[in-house]
């Protein structure tokens, strides 16, 4: 029995690594070129880039740890079951429960990683990334240029005529519409001033009109600053519980963890339908094994994050003892009554 589970996981740690890192490769550089919104305001270099990344790393491992364990070890007792060697455990006198068991223990190490990852260190990381940003912002030197398209600072839109060297500008047009009222501001030169925190638009030589219904004022400047507050107040909090137990987004935090647990709870409540995908007679059974993989990951993941959100967090409890009474006779129906 040891010499069959070290066989089978041997053949399951090669599948599995090699799906892996495709699916890593191809999250990381999706991750990447969603980071790159922030690379149109804030100039980011390749270190703190890869440091966002680093933050962003447990997230992407919780979403395919689980997946790519499904699929590895579906296909794995499947090219097993393709190449006889099934039969020919099952004419040993061992049964399907046997192999359930192999894959028992590393499922259920890899669910209390998940668990590990999304509760103690998604909150570290999710608030290490914010103040992070928040850090880099309050350092910025921001990417502005001549655009067609203005930029948004504070309540003002800014429109650039031309670039100078050093963050300075040339034909710089502000506009501000309040409720009541609309100002619209041009001056002939301008630049950024970033002073911890505080970025500074100092307008040179230029005019500024005021509309209501009733009024129209112009002034005229030599020099004018105008204000946008960037440094925020960084987020702290003590321990993971309270950052999940947070009374300002309770809600939204219950409905979070209810759907982290059962993503977490994966790999354990789907190791009968690993069985049942991957433990086929191929000269009596046509396997489908792709198509059944696929309607697997989409059924639970439906589940977990389609239908969760619609139940009262007291019903969501009841979502994996369906799905594993469902797949439980799937599994006998398809597996236990044939070996």
């Amino acid at each position: 029995m040891d010499k069959l589970r070290r066989y089978i996981l041997a053949n399951f740690s090669v599948l599995f690594f090699s799906i892996f890192m495709p699916f890593f490769v191809v999250a990381s550089v999706v991750f990447l070129v969603k980071l790159a919104k922030f690379t149109s305001v804030i100039q980011f270099n390749p270190f703190d880039m890869f440091t966002l990344y680093l933050f962003n790393l447990p997230e992407i491992l919780f979403y395919l740890l689980p997946l790519t364990f499904f699929v590895a070890a579906a296909i794995s007792l499947h090219k097993l079951s393709a190449d006889n060697e099934t039969v020919v455990i099952f004419t040993l006198g061992l049964t399907p429960n046997h192999i359930l068991r192999v894959f028992f223990m590393p499922a259920l190490l890899l669910s209390a990683l998940l668990f590990f990852n999304f509760f103690y260190l998604f909150p570290h990381t999710k608030i290490m990334a914010k103040n992070f940003i928040i850090q880099k912002k309050s350092e910025a030197k921001f990417n502005l240029e001549a655009s067609e398209f203005g930029y948004s600072f504070g309540p003002w839109q800014l429109f650039i005529g031309s670039d100078n060297a050093g963050q300075s500008f040339s034909d710089v047009y502000l506009f501000n519409k309040a409720q009541r009222e609309e100002i619209l501001i041009s001056a002939k030169a301008a630049r950024i001033i970033n002073d911890n925190g505080v970025l500074r638009l100092q307008l040179d030589k230029g005019e500024g009109y005021n509309y209501t219904e009733t009024t129209l004022t112009q002034t005229d400047f030599d020099t004018l600053l105008i204000n946008d507050m960037l440094l925020m107040e960084e987020r702290h909090y003590q321990d993971a519980w309270e950052y999940w137990s947070d009374p300002a987004k309770n809600h939204i935090r219950r409905h979070q963890m209810l759907r982290n647990v059962l993503m977490s709870l994966f790999p354990l409540l789907s190791l009968a339908m690993i069985l049942v995908i991957g433990v086929v007679y191929s000269r009596h059974q046509s396997s489908h094994l792709y198509l059944f993989i696929f309607a697997t990951l989409l059924a639970y993941y439906a589940m977990s994050i389609g239908l969760e959100p619609m139940l009262d967090y007291r019903l969501t409890a009841l979502l994996p003892l369906l799905w594993l009474t469902v797949t439980a006779w799937i599994y006998y129906r398809r597996v236990l009554t044939r070996y």
